[in-house]
């Protein structure tokens, strides 16, 4: 079917946004009336410049508050609708959106409605123009698909059908399966939007938080295909009203709408993608660090051993249990220290993993292999992070490890002989802050790439303003977390942190030998313990405990989370985990006190 997207969904000129439609696949566009009237080309130029770049313009939209009115207000929308019918020719439109009425002048008469859809209709035709009427979820009498579609069937002519919006019909609770008693024939356009699940003015809901398919909480997949099981068999078209999408870059945006109309038609049982190969969980993590020294001793503090350097990079291995870090000195920013810039996943197929994230337009980042190196494939998430697929270890598969010699001199921080580790087993989740602009891209992207599954966002409280964070995860005990935060604003993004999480099955035992190593843990403030006790029956030994450690803790209904956090080094923190009883969280009801602890830590407060 083909992928068609309304220019209301991306930002900049007109002529900006038929080219990034273009660029990303698409085969066609509506074209909101607002971008026509706001450009400097004409309907014919517009025109030429969509055939150029192998664009249908499959719609015109919108036009409102035509139907069931008094006579003379009936004469005034005729005309108007002429105008329009003309500027459709001139442009090689040939189906215009009309939304059902929200005017005062309206009246409730369905009857009433459908003549004047008639005779709208039979106007349309005599320009070789199609009506699709749609309800607007906030339409003044006319509101739900079902009862449009009601009015249209009345209408009874050849050029008058339906348009069916995901949102509108979605928003309303609407039951979708009645879209199936629709004859497919008179469904002229099927508009596809998602939206997370808020309680607010449909109105205002549709206006600002629209997203694409797969990116909020709505079933469009499963109304998608009801349409196709109705007959349906024209574009599938993404018109999304979004505040974000139009400040952001065009071109990205329209690659992440098309990765979502890839994967909503996967959903829909309507193509074959490459299968998802689900991470079982990290192979590495890697730091970049042009001054590698301040990570050498906090790695060092930690138990970790230097263990391995790469043949031909400046990179070297860290190891404790199987938790591995790999520091990487080549091409960082010394200004912002250290950061984090990739990570390995564990695939069971790594290229069965590199061709569905390329079928779903990941970017595969470029890199450079010496002739006896494993392959090692990446693509790049939405933040910059590179997702390397890995098999670590395994029989009969090159391993990335061999790619490092032997390392760990007698003496240094972390070396195998300096008393061993400390009680730090795996990398337990990875936290990696988002731009501004693409955290719902980031959410539909280790979805659909990566085949995680995600909790709702949650909103967290920093001094400076709300994060919102969203968790994906491996099904079925797969042992792969991954959290995604955008900062409160554009501004904030500069200081964000990222951070690792070490698995621990002893983290009182573990948080003693870390203070016996010096490693600097941030400080978490008396009150927090107070409250904690407040809230929980804890033994008082164990409080003490807690608070004499810095320990945050979080129960919920399969078990309880222990957790601390070393200091932060360039954009870089680590934090220590434990897990009983099946807690499946990331300890969210403690965000607000570390964000606050790390802030008074920079600001250099006690």
């Amino acid at each position: 079917m083909r992928k068609s997207i309304a220019t209301v969904s991306l930002s900049g000129s007109l002529s900006e946004k038929l080219t990034a439609a273009a660029a990303a696949g698409f085969e066609g566009v509506e074209i909101f009336e607002n971008d026509l009237i706001a450009s400097p080309l004409t309907p014919e130029e517009v025109r030429a410049r969509a055939a150029d770049l192998g664009l249908a313009v499959d719609l015109y939209q919108p036009f409102r508050d035509f139907e069931a009115v008094p006579d003379a207000l009936l004469e005034r929308n005729l005309r108007r609708a002429e105008r329009k019918f003309e500027v459709m020719e001139r442009l090689g439109a040939d189906t215009m959106l009309v939304c059902s009425s929200v005017s005062p002048d309206a009246i409730d008469d369905d009857a009433l409605a459908a003549e004047q859809l008639n005779l709208l209709a039979g106007r349309a035709a005599r320009h070789g123009v199609r009506i699709a009427y749609e309800a607007l979820a906030w339409g003044r009498h006319i509101s739900t698909y079902d009862h449009a579609w009601r009015v249209v069937e009345e209408a009874d002519h050849p050029a008058l059908g339906t348009c069916l919006d995901s949102f509108h019909i979605l928003s309303r609770a609407s039951d979708p399966r009645g879209i199936e008693e629709i004859p497919g024939e008179k469904i002229f356009f099927l508009q596809l939007a998602d939206a997370p699940l808020m309680a607010m003015d449909v109105l205002q809901w549709s206006r600002h938080y629209r997203c694409f398919p797969g990116q909020g909480g709505l079933d469009v997949a499963g109304l998608l295909a009801h349409a196709v099981r109705a007959g349906y068999r024209g574009p599938l078209s993404l018109e999304v009203f979004n505040d974000v999408f139009r400040q952001a870059d065009a071109g990205r945006t329209a690659l992440d709408a098309m990765r979502s109309l890839l994967a909503l038609e996967e959903s829909a049982g309507l193509a074959a993608l490459p299968g998802p190969v689900v991470p079982s969980g990290f192979a590495f993590a890697e730091l970049t660090a042009a001054d590698s020294e301040p990570l050498i001793s906090l790695l060092g503090s930690l138990g970790f051993a230097r263990t391995g350097r790469h043949r031909g990079k400046p990179v070297e291995l860290w190891e404790q249990g199987e938790a591995r870090v790999l520091i990487n000195t080549a091409g960082s920013d010394r200004r912002s220290g250290p950061s984090l810039a990739a990570v390995g996943l564990e695939s069971a197929d790594p290229g069965a993993s590199v061709r569905r994230a390329e079928t779903l337009l990941a970017p595969v980042v470029p890199r450079r292999r010496g002739e006896d190196e494993a392959p090692l494939d990446a693509v790049a998430g939405p933040d910059g992070t590179e997702l390397f697929f890995c098999r670590t270890g395994s029989a009969g598969h090159p391993s990335w490890t061999d790619d490092f010699t032997p390392a760990g001199a007698a003496g240094t921080p972390g070396a195998p002989d300096d008393g061993g580790g400390t009680g730090l087993g795996s990398i337990d989740h990875v936290a990696l802050p988002q731009p501004w602009h693409h955290f719902d891209e980031a959410a539909l992207f280790y979805r659909s790439v990566l085949g995680l599954e995600s909790d709702e966002s949650q909103d967290l409280a920093d001094p400076y303003g709300l994060f919102r964070s969203l968790a994906v995860a491996g099904s079925g005990g797969t042992p792969l977390r991954i959290a995604l935060n955008v900062a409160p604003s554009p501004e904030g993004e500069a200081t964000r942190s990222q951070h690792i999480a070490l698995a621990t099955d002893d983290i009182l035992a573990t948080a003693r030998r870390l203070r016996d190593r010096g490693t600097p843990v941030l400080p978490i403030p008396a009150n927090y313990y107070d409250d904690l006790g407040a809230r929980y029956e804890l033994p008082a030994e164990q409080l003490a405990a807690l608070r004499e450690f810095g320990i945050l803790y979080d129960r919920d209904g399969g078990g309880e989370f222990f957790h601390f956090y070393t200091v932060t080094v360039g954009r870089v923190f680590f934090e220590v985990v434990q897990r009983t009883g099946g807690y499946d969280g990331y300890g969210a009801r403690n965000a607000t006190v570390r964000l606050a602890a790390q802030h008074a830590a920079q600001l250099g407060a006690v």
